[in-house]
């Protein structure tokens, strides 16, 4: 005779509906109980040491507004408004200094301080409180989540617009005067700096309609192969646009490399110094230079 035992597995579509169930009610708790357990959640915060560059009133703002997300993801399960709270609060707080292990860590602080409550609540109901944290606990580990990749993504625009800045400021295409640019480059010409400065210089020639460009590198202390062959490809790509690249300032390392790693000079007109290099553009343009005393 076959008898039947009890499962104790649950199905998924069980655990659905108990979650279902469960949160609302894990909802009201936190909303109940918003003051105690954010402040609670603000003294720890202190006490880890995180978020030492914001002030402890700026602390106290932030934290009811993470706290109030939090509990709406809960109660809603949409992510989209914690997105939108985590890229606005990454982009006010990342210039103070604000790393991203202090973000992830006060996120798993709130998590843990929640939980605590609710083991406070359920205690005296073990599978209660089993069912309360198999609701509570993927929710959270998914906001945990949410918030740090969205701080990485933020970090990470911020950081490439601070260093296409900075490019932009170490290689600036200066227009002298009419069909004529200067593109003096100083520091360390790597390949992926050489690429971008070509970008720059063929948007300048484009939009100033340049005949004559001067690239001075005067102040760069050396360059590879494969920045060598960029600058001629660069040359090549300015005459195809209709402008003449003129390159002034060529240390005698530099000149050595070129010839040493066989650059085709025939496609580079190199003047010894940027005046000079000038006075050749403004003579391939027709302008002369008239002393006063020669009215």
């Amino acid at each position: 005779m076959l008898m039947s035992v009890p499962d104790d597995r649950r199905s998924d579509e069980e655990e659905s509906v108990d979650e279902h169930r469960m949160l609302p009610e894990l909802v009201a708790h936190l909303r109940q109980h918003r003051t105690e357990l954010r402040e609670d959640w603000a003294r720890r915060i202190e006490a880890s040491h995180l978020l030492h560059a914001m002030t402890p009133q700026e602390i106290g703002s932030e934290t009811s507004s993470v706290y109030d997300n939090y509990v709406e993801v809960l109660e809603t399960g949409s992510v989209d408004a914690l997105q939108r709270y985590a890229r606005d609060l990454s982009e006010r707080i990342i210039p103070r200094g604000v790393e991203t292990d202090e973000v992830v860590g006060i996120v798993l602080l709130l998590r843990d301080v929640l939980a605590r409550s609710l083991f406070q609540k359920y205690q005296d109901d073990f599978a209660l409180l089993n069912r309360v944290l198999d609701a509570y606990e993927p929710a959270a580990n998914r906001i945990a989540n949410t918030v740090a990749v969205s701080f990485v993504e933020e970090r990470e625009r911020i950081i490439r617009e601070q260093q296409d800045a900075i490019r932009e400021l170490s290689t600036p295409v200066l227009q002298v005067r009419e069909r004529l640019l200067i593109l003096p480059i100083i520091g360390v010409l790597d390949a992926q700096r050489a690429t971008q400065l070509t970008d720059q210089l063929l948007r300048g020639i484009r939009i100033h309609r340049a005949k004559v460009v001067v690239v001075d590198i005067t102040g760069v202390a050396d360059i590879d192969t494969s920045v060598a062959n960029h600058l001629v490809k660069t040359v090549d790509a300015s005459r195809l646009m209709g402008a003449s690249v003129i390159i002034t300032g060529l240390s005698s390392d530099i000149a050595q490399t070129l010839v040493r790693i066989g650059v085709d000079l025939s496609k580079m007109n190199t003047i010894g110094d940027l005046q000079g290099g000038i006075e050749e553009a403004e003579r391939q343009l027709g302008f002369r230079v008239i002393r006063p005393e020669q009215g």
